[in-house]
């Protein structure tokens, strides 16, 4: 028998009206971690009818995978609740896997993460409640938070026009996961539930472990499910990408060394360059074209301005001028104060914008995704493409 949460409560279900609340049927993505479980263990308390639902993405081992698998429907039979699983492995392979090669091949560093939850998890989750009809919600373990607008004054404060529903940071800013959540459609938004978004991670394995989860003293993944899968990124590199020599070049023209393939560098890295020089040397940029890794003092990473493109605006509508906004460009750095400006091509469209940032900042990686923030709200982000110089 589970027992009653009495110190915590699911703030993020305030987001639901009356009527809808009365159907409490809902579906949460399970992984096979503790996380996921707590959260379906913390609905059926809070007298939802849940079943879980697994994803599978690859064969072999992994969170995601076989391993996965086996601990969700041990979980599922523990709670007493129904599990599916989905067979994603041809929509995994064609949205993370090949587009992840392919950006390694252009000279970027890709977040296979976000094109996950794009246009893998999410998505299939959202077709499956469509198709069920009993369901109407879905659920997950990530540490974020949602909010329904109702007040006008709030959706048209501060130059934006919010949405419907806001993405808002996790409360455990350690642990905040909204970064990975940028490219999520209102749609989902109006159906997610987030039972985490309130909790510590401390909290949620002490909450495991009073419940009495089997995944409660389950450690914690630290890698990306191609890590687990293939042992790491540079065997999942080497698995599907044949090496190219190419040059490596200071940037002031002069030849330093080879390499077997831009896919193994990355903005920033300076192990493993395998060049000799007076003071250390960090990639400066990769020149798919030709093949090309430039290297440079630190001093020499520093840039002002990066373009963005496939923004998704969460929740605002789109901004027709420029804004101030605090952009985050990788996961675990700090959002710094930038201005976000609409970028119009030949046809008067905005296609992109130009963000520039209030002080210059370090190793601005094409291929990663630049998340803009207004305190804990998500407004939404896109890819850097491009960078310019000081």
């Amino acid at each position: 028998m589970l027992k009653t949460l009495k110190d915590k409560k699911l703030e993020n279900c305030s987001s639901i009206n009356n009527k809808s609340k009365k159907q409490k049927k809902i579906i949460v993505g399970l992984s096979g971690g503790v996380d996921s479980s707590l959260s379906a263990a913390l609905l059926i308390e809070d007298g939802w009818k849940v079943e879980g639902l697994t994803l599978w993405l690859m064969k072999g081992e992994g969170s995601c995978c076989s391993e996965g698998l086996v601990d969700a429907a041990g979980l599922c039979e523990d709670l007493g609740i129904n599990h599916n699983i989905l067979d994603s492995r041809v929509i995994f392979e064609r949205e993370v896997v090949k587009k992840t090669t392919e950006g390694y091949e252009s000279g970027f560093t890709p977040l296979p993460c976000s094109m996950c939850n794009k246009n893998v998890k999410f998505e299939e989750m959202l077709n499956f409640v469509t198709k069920q009809k009993e369901f109407t919600y879905i659920a997950t373990g990530h540490y974020a938070r949602v909010q329904k607008v109702s007040c006008e004054n709030i959706k048209n404060s501060e130059n934006f026009q919010f949405k419907d529903f806001l993405l808002l940071r996790g409360a455990d800013r350690n642990k905040d996961q909204s970064y990975f959540l940028y490219s999520l459609s209102q749609e989902v938004l109006s159906r997610l539930i987030l039972p985490l978004g309130n909790l510590k991670k401390e909290e949620t394995r002490k909450e495991a472990l009073r419940l009495g989860l089997r995944t409660a003293k389950k450690p914690e993944s630290q890698d990306l499910c191609l890590v687990e899968h293939y042992g790491s990124m540079q065997k999942f590199i080497d698995n599907h990408i044949e090496p190219k020599e190419g040059e490596i070049k200071h940037i002031n023209g002069e030849i330093l060394g080879t390499h077997n393939g831009i896919q193994h560098f990355t903005i920033g890295q300076r192990k493993g360059l395998g060049i000799a020089w007076p003071e250390p040397l960090y990639v400066e940029s990769l020149d798919k074209q030709k093949n090309i890794v430039y290297v440079a003092n630190k001093n020499d990473l520093f840039k002002r301005e990066a373009i963005i493109k496939e923004v998704n605006w969460v929740s605002i509508e789109e901004p027709l001028k420029e804004i101030e906004v605090e952009a985050q460009i990788r996961y675990r750095s700090e959002p710094v104060k930038g201005i976000l400006i609409p970028v119009k091509n030949e046809d008067n469209i905005t296609k992109k914008f130009k963000l520039v940032f209030e002080d210059n900042q370090s190793s601005i990686t094409p291929g990663q995704a630049a998340v803009f923030y207004k305190g804990d709200i998500l407004l939404g982000g896109g890819l850097i493409c491009e960078f310019s110089k000081i």
